[in-house]
């Protein structure tokens, strides 16, 4: 029976993966659509343009969705790995050490930058560049992270992500 519980494990973890290259594609390739930095000049004579502020949605959303399932996949990663998972500092702590993320405090801005987006509906065209601008700087910390997850769970929990989808366009973000 523990067995397996234990492949049920290995399971959702490599579906993690999976959607960790899902949102990390997604997220580099909106953001391959614009040109950074962003200006708030820029964004004001384009306040009417749907495709710009749809392809700007398109970046806070997967952002958010990959600094999440990072975290659940870093939890997850953890636990198989027979680490604490009671505080996800202690995991963030973990992970530092391993060298998936360089440090906790690059983490913590990543969810700031996120939450401000969640919770803020400016009008400010230099708030809102500046946030993006900030969002694509920190997008590195994520995607980064997220290469390096990605192959400590292959090749030291023995976890892929669950299909290949996503895998070479993932690959060919760090090309």
């Amino acid at each position: 029976m523990s067995h397996d519980i234990l492949d049920e494990q290995q399971r959702h973890l490599a579906q993690l993966l999976e959607a960790i290259q899902r949102c990390a594609w997604f997220l580099h390739e909106s953001q391959a659509k614009l040109s950074w930095p962003i200006e708030a000049e820029w964004l004001m004579t384009r306040k009417k343009d749907v495709d710009l502020f749809e392809t700007l949605a398109a970046i806070n959303e997967p952002f958010a969705k990959l600094q999440d399932s990072l975290a659940s996949a870093m939890r997850h990663s953890a636990l198989l790995a027979g680490e604490p998972t009671d505080s996800f500092l202690k995991i963030l702590a973990f992970f530092e050490k391993q060298g998936i993320i360089d440090s906790t405090s690059d983490w913590q801005r990543c969810r700031a930058i996120r939450h401000m987006a969640a919770h803020e509906y400016a009008t400010n065209y230099a708030e809102i560049a500046e946030h993006f601008n900030l969002l694509h700087d920190l997008s590195d910390v994520l995607l980064q992270a997220s290469r390096r997850l990605v192959t400590l769970s292959t090749e030291q929990l023995g976890s892929s992500p669950a299909s290949q989808d996503f895998s070479d366009e993932f690959e060919r973000i760090f090309a």
